[in-house]
């Protein structure tokens, strides 16, 4: 697909009404992306009751099970996001995940409400690539921070609602039939899925109604129209998977070397995989999961999903190279790809503490489920407000100043320090003592996220922006989600409960963040200058 160059791009610094009405519309959907995902930990205590599961269970559903389908979905999604309208996918999408997260309320063992998870992975894959493509197409590249930041605040109004409707719904409706005797037969938990879901349907509506923007004016390279959207996304769901990507390889005639690569690579992911799980057995013996009749090891569950995803992205890759030769130069840069695995590592952080500070506040400081919910959730989305909105005007102000790299320094500033704040809050003897550590930490922990998103999708061409967020996603997927939740859960369960100095251990990703990191402000100038040059030696024509 060829990418015109439009000398006529907008050069301007205001934000159109309908950009920020769109702003308003997919932060709205990044909000209940959070809450329907996020809800699981504020109800954790009642669901561990209920199902009888461990917190390694809470974190592979969480995290891992929830990660299985979105990794694999995010892709083909991604693509559809660059070829699509956006807008109408992304209603589609809202509405999807919506349903399984309703569905959630019937689960009453661990096989249905990991089925749920699925599913809500499944509708959620599309959501970021989306909102980012559509703010992109929205914002002038000055502004794009405060998109960002806009987007910030969407994630973290959801995950404060999720907490504080997730404890109150819950508690609430317990207190009204205490005996077990409600409709249906739903416990708390079960309800506060159905409340958390409703929301998300008058939302797609209005997602679907909005105006798709021009993709690629803002950069003064539009992209013509993709005459086959459905078929390019079919072909990257099937280029991915494993199994069928080998008749994709076969079909598009990949040399010797390219199977090799396949191949060994598929053995080093299973080997690794292998070593995983009986590290993590002699560390954290588990009884097996009990899912229809079969019983399943869930370390093997863990990393067999992790197996999985990483095969996937070996297989995007090779797939890059073969169909779509401009994408494969321009995604696979040193800077965005170690910024990808940045942005995994501190995502495994940030969900291996969300995760499980909620029952943290439970079991350490005797909070309500109730209280936990709305103290925490309101507190997290307070911070998680004002971190984006400081960071976006901050991340635009360094650009300005310094380049692009003026953003870098943003992200490795926030994330160097943010450790000893992580480990100075979590030793806190009083909940007050806490919170107020907690309010410091959370403040310099959210400074990444607009920065660093701003920073990667500005390393590729407008129309390859949804399936490099997409690549972002499942990247982040594995080394967040599949990683952080399960990773503190192991922990808790080895070291006796606790909770606190499990939620500090994951922080000890941060000196290979801070590496990375240090690797991006050396090639980033390089990487950004020759873009074009790259798409156009792999064929792009501008």
């Amino acid at each position: 697909m060829a990418t015109t160059a439009n000398d006529k791009a907008p050069v301007t610094n205001k934000i159109s009404k309908a950009g920020w009405y769109a702003l308003t519309l997919v932060s709205a959907a990044q909000a209940m992306s959070l809450l329907d995902r996020q809800i699981l930990s504020i109800l954790a205590n009642d669901i561990r009751e209920d199902l009888g599961i461990g917190n390694a269970e809470i974190g592979l559903l969480y995290g891992t099970v929830f990660a299985l389908f979105y990794a694999l979905f995010s892709l083909p999604l991604g693509r559809l996001v660059d070829g699509w309208t956006r807008t109408k996918l992304l209603a589609i999408c809202l509405a999807t995940w919506s349903f399984f997260a309703g569905l959630s309320a019937f689960a009453g063992g661990f096989a249905l409400l990991a089925i749920s998870r699925l599913g809500v992975g499944i509708g959620e894959g599309a959501t970021q690539p989306a909102a980012n493509s559509i703010i992109f197409d929205m914002f002038p590249k000055s502004r794009r921070g405060i998109g960002m930041a806009g987007l910030g605040v969407g994630l973290a109004i959801g995950l404060g609602l999720s907490m504080a409707l997730g404890g109150i719904v819950a508690q609430w409706w317990n207190q009204i039939y205490p005996d077990g005797n409600a409709p249906l037969g739903f416990s708390g938990w079960q309800f506060a899925f159905i409340v958390a879901a409703l929301p998300g349907f008058p939302l797609a509506y209005l997602i679907y109604r909005m105006k798709e923007p021009v993709r690629g004016a803002m950069d003064g390279l539009v992209t013509p129209e993709d005459p086959h959207p459905f078929r390019a996304s079919a072909d990257v769901l099937g280029s991915v998977t494993p199994g069928t990507n080998w008749y994709y390889l076969w079909r598009r005639d990949a040399s010797a070397k390219q199977w090799a690569t396949n191949l060994i690579g598929l053995a080093v992911i299973l080997l690794s995989c292998l070593a995983l799980v009986r590290l993590t057995q002699s560390f954290s013996p588990r009884p097996s999961l009990d899912i229809y009749g079969l019983a399943i090891d869930p370390h093997w569950l863990q990393w067999g999903v992790a197996a999985f995803g990483a095969f996937v992205v070996l297989n995007l890759f090779q797939s890059f190279k073969l169909k779509d030769l401009p994408a494969y130069k321009v995604i696979l840069s040193p800077s965005l790809i170690m910024l990808m695995v940045v942005g995994g590592l501190q995502t495994a952080i940030n969900y291996g503490v969300m995760a499980f500070t909620p029952t943290m506040l439970i079991t350490d400081f005797g909070l309500s489920q109730a209280q936990a919910g709305v103290q925490f959730g309101l507190l997290a989305a307070g911070l998680g407000i004002l971190g984006p909105l400081a960071a976006g005007p901050m991340s635009d102000f360094l650009a300005n100043k310094l380049g692009q790299r003026g953003m870098v320094f943003l992200v490795l500033g926030s994330l160097a320090i943010s450790p000893f704040f992580g480990i100075w809050a979590y030793n806190a003897e009083t909940v007050s003592d806490f919170y107020l550590r907690f309010i410091v930490y959370s403040l310099i922990l959210t400074l990444w996220l607009p920065p660093a998103y701003a920073l990667m999708l500005g390393l590729v061409l407008p129309r390859m922006r949804g399936i490099t967020f997409s690549t972002y996603m499942i990247i982040q997927t594995l080394l967040g989600l599949g990683l952080g939740p399960y990773f503190v859960g192991i922990v808790a369960d080895q070291n006796g409960g606790d909770l606190a100095q499990a939620i500090i251990s994951v922080n000890v990703v941060v000196p290979f963040i801070i590496v990375l990191l240090l690797a991006v402000l050396v090639r980033f100038r390089r990487d950004e200058a020759n873009m074009v040059e790259r798409a156009r030696a792999g064929g792009e024509q501008i």
